[in-house]
């Protein structure tokens, strides 16, 4: 979505918009491969419209979309109209491996005489970001302060990170705000997590009242309102057992929203969208009391997924499942390790421990869908994450691998990793499950 409006953005900016009277798109790699199951071609076609993934209602975009496939025409950025027909004009090229990034998108604008008149290649590199390809081929001084923003504490490893912590007496999130301190004012930050969580709240609350089969052929059967129909029935159950099955049920329902292209929180993907709020739902969930809870969980999270994204990846198709449900994992363990009063030290191990178990986890969703083994995965995600936590403040003694190493691991078998098993559907369960 976010590739598509860019284009035509650039393409106005070039002063070439107004005579485009067709676009074209070229879907390469990953996004060809599960381009249909994970509604790539739907989110391209809300783009060109001018939708943008934090404003759009889910409700409107069905019926925009469903529009544009009956009438075959398109407002680009709901200004000028021209013939589109998704069937001839989305190409889903999935026999092309891209040399740069697997998720490659490749736009083009002709004029009336059929002329091409504007050519772009974008890449979708996870977690909602996109680049150009002039930005991954140039390497520019951001390249090298991606993970401290510029702010105060320039930090480029955990090792930094927490000696940034030792030699000043900060906590992990305070590290964060301050770094963050220099973009805009502490206020506004609190008010963007606010509406982080916010969102995140939102979509539990969907994802646990709505009923019904998930989109895309599999019949899969959403769980989570049963579960919680269920869970709420039997308050005074079995207090251990119903911790692991409040964190499925959140997990759960947000990917079942995710995999019914509802609006989620890229945490720090879709894919891995459950993990972090049904963490921060089961233990930080009453607002009113635990807001300053929560913002310290989110900063933290973000500043150990600031990590991955500089020194390995954040994509699936790069590196698996290990890169989206491993990092999730990762993060929520040390969040919670933060609010639960770890150490420094101790957040850095809930994070190490919560990706040392996700290594060579990989990505192989069957039929594309976000489905299988995607919701069930966010689940375990958000188990594995409480009990890395809970490791972690329990440990009295270094731990042996620290989470610089265990990043590098990831980063090393995600490039060791066969392509099949990376967001592709062409091995694991995607071809050893009968689609039915």
């Amino acid at each position: 979505m976010r590739i598509a409006g860019r284009f035509l953005s650039d393409a106005g900016e070039a002063g070439l918009l107004r005579q485009a009277a067709r676009v074209k798109i070229d879907l390469h790699g990953s996004l060809a491969l599960t381009g249909i199951g994970h509604g790539t071609d739907k989110a391209t076609i809300l783009g060109l419209m001018g939708f943008a993934p934090e404003a759009t209602d889910p409700d409107e975009a069905e019926a925009a979309f469903a529009r544009v496939k009956s009438e075959k025409r398109i407002a680009l950025l709901g200004q000028t109209e021209i013939a589109f027909d998704p069937s001839k004009d989305i190409d889903l090229r999935g026999d092309i491996i891209p040399e740069i990034h697997p998720n490659e998108m490749r736009l083009f604008l002709f004029d009336k005489a059929g002329v091409e008149i504007f050519c772009q290649t974008y890449y979708s590199v996870g977690g909602g970001f996109i680049a150009s390809e002039k930005q991954l081929t140039t390497k520019t001084d951001d390249d090298l302060i991606v993970g401290a923003r510029r702010g105060e504490h320039f930090f480029a490893s955990a090792h930094d990170l927490l000696e940034i912590c030792r030699t000043k007496n900060m906590a992990i999130h305070d590290v964060i705000f301050e770094n963050e301190d220099e973009h805009r004012s502490r206020a506004e930050t609190e008010n963007l997590l606010d509406a982080i969580w916010s969102a995140m709240r939102d979509c539990v609350d969907r994802g646990l009242r709505t009923e019904g089969i998930l989109p895309g052929g599999l019949e899969v059967k959403r769980r989570a309102p049963s579960l919680h129909a269920k869970l709420l029935a039997a308050p005074l159950a079995n207090e251990r057992e119903q911790i692991f099955d409040w964190l499925n049920v959140y997990a759960m329902a947000v990917n079942e929203e995710n995999a019914n292209g509802g609006r989620v929180v890229t945490a720090p993907t879709n894919g891995a969208a459950g993990i972090i709020p049904a963490v921060l739902k089961h233990y930080c969930g009453d607002d009113g009391v635990n807001i300053a809870h929560i913002r310290i969980f989110l900063a933290t999270a973000a500043g150990i997924g600031m990590l991955y994204k500089q020194r390995a990846s954040i994509s699936g198709a790069e590196m698996g499942c290990q890169g989206e449900v491993g990092v999730a994992c990762s993060m929520a363990a040390g969040g919670l390790a933060a609010v639960w009063g770890g150490t420094p030290g101790q957040v850095e191990h809930a994070a190490e421990i919560g990706m040392e178990h996700n290594l060579g986890l990989t990505c192989d969703p069957v039929g594309g869908l976000v489905q299988i083994p995607c919701i069930e995965r966010n689940a375990i995600g958000a188990v594995k994450a409480v009990n890395a936590a809970r490791l972690a403040l329990h440990s009295e003694d270094g731990h042996k691998v620290s989470l610089d190493q265990v990043i590098e691991t990831m980063r090393q078998t995600g490039l060791d990793m066969s392509r099949k098993y990376k967001e592709t559907s062409e091995g694991g369960l995607a071809v050893n499950v009968v689609e039915c």
